[in-house]
């Protein structure tokens, strides 16, 4: 029986997006049942406006991925979370869906599955790994099965971090993921998957 993974992210201009995607594909090369899905907007029209070219992204990424849902992590035996850097922390976007879990959370819906997470940052040194580990947090109190990267396979030494995929677009000179981050977030999806049929089978 195949996993069925959520890979639930927010992404502003599109890096975070492209790890998601590339993360589908490690995990659809497993044979998983997959659920891309967007986290929407929380900033209002005036300030999306202030930053060029956010409100034809989002709109562009919210026609092609449905905003995540109680009901995917609930159907899902995986649930991989994904954000751009706000501060050095999880973007509030990503952080309103996780909070509105607290129902499946008290009824211990989410116990035994796998969780894993990866994210994007516009600077070098800009909160990768404090926001992945920040992410860890709350797949814990949900009850989930943390699933790093390790150094488990050989992309890791190239890129990435051991908590999670991760890349590094500055929307300048460096516009998307690099091949290296790419491969890295292809094996998470593939590890989790792993991961998460074994721990179907438990459940």
């Amino acid at each position: 029986m195949a996993a069925k993974i959520l890979i639930a992210f927010y992404s502003r201009g599109g890096a975070t997006e492209a790890l998601a995607r590339a993360i589908a594909e490690g995990a659809a090369a497993e044979g998983a049942e997959i659920r891309l899905r967007r986290a929407r907007e929380l900033a209002s029209p005036e300030v999306m406006a202030r930053a060029p070219g956010w409100a034809e992204s989002a709109a562009r990424m919210n026609a092609l991925y449905e905003a995540p849902s109680e009901t995917d992590a609930e159907w899902a035996d995986a649930i991989i979370f994904g954000t751009p850097t706000r501060f050095g922390s999880v973007a509030s976007e990503l952080k309103a869906y996780i909070d509105g879990l607290g129902g499946l959370w008290f009824q211990g819906k989410l116990v035994g599955k796998a969780g894993s997470v990866f994210g994007a940052t516009s600077t070098t040194h800009g909160g990768n790994e404090s926001t992945l580990i920040s992410l860890y947090n709350p797949l814990a109190h949900l009850g989930l099965v943390i699933v790093p990267l390790g150094y488990a396979d050989p992309a890791l030494f190239k890129a990435g971090t051991p908590y999670g995929a991760s890349a590094v677009v500055n929307g300048r000179d460096i516009k998307e993921p690099s091949a290296d981050e790419m491969e890295v977030a292809r094996f998470q999806g593939r590890r989790v998957t792993r991961v998460a049929g074994a721990l179907a089978a438990l459940r």
